[in-house]
């Protein structure tokens, strides 16, 4: 989201995740910008019964944690690296004085946390009222709309992750996806879910 460039004359660290090193835990205060130079971060929580509900998958050039870090509240949700993954690191500060000075930088943020603030309304909807079938299609023509793919879309997500993305059980995943290819809606090639 923010250029290389200007993270970098902002004195941003680069830090290096392994695949399962957590970079934030939920109710920890932040304290950094944090912005994917490559690889993959998913922010989830658990409930009570250990169930995880993943609250998102970030990829390459994508930022995340910054409703706390503006809010100055603790983390809701902990990250953590599903590959081996680089983040630039900005301290507080500096992002803050970044965004003073670049109101480009400033509106494209305001314009993604909008963007999220959506998707989140659209999800809640989705679990709460609609069958496994629509919450999956919901999710993938989601996905699909925020890429520049223009032929068959291929969903980059496990089973596990759609699971966790749209609150059902695996299980369900599995038979609705059969349901939504047997219904033309998708198509399954070499275990990949396209669209």
């Amino acid at each position: 989201m923010i250029k290389e460039s200007i993270l970098q004359q902002y004195e941003a660290e680069v830090q290096v995740l392994n695949k399962g090193d957590i970079l934030f835990m939920e109710g920890e205060m932040p304290r950094h910008y944090y912005q994917i130079k490559e690889g993959e971060i998913k922010v989830s929580n658990y409930n009570n019964e250990g169930k995880e509900f993943m609250q998102g998958i970030f990829y390459e050039k994508q930022s995340f944690g910054e409703p706390p870090l503006l809010g100055n509240f603790p983390y809701p949700a902990t990250s953590q690296a599903l590959k081996t993954t680089t983040v630039y690191r900005l301290p507080l500060n500096r992002f803050i004085e970044l965004l003073q000075n670049n109101f480009e930088v400033h509106w494209q943020l305001t314009s993604t946390l909008s963007q999220r603030l959506r998707y989140k309304a659209m999800i809640m909807k989705e679990i709460s009222s609609h069958s496994p079938e629509h919450r999956i299609l919901t999710l993938i023509d989601y996905l699909k709309k925020h890429t520049t793919t223009t032929d068959r879309f291929e969903v980059k997500l496990t089973r596990q992750q759609i699971a966790d993305l749209t609150g059902l059980r695996v299980e369900t995943v599995i038979r609705a996806i059969k349901n939504l290819e047997a219904q033309q809606e998708v198509q399954i090639i070499g275990r990949k879910v396209y669209r």
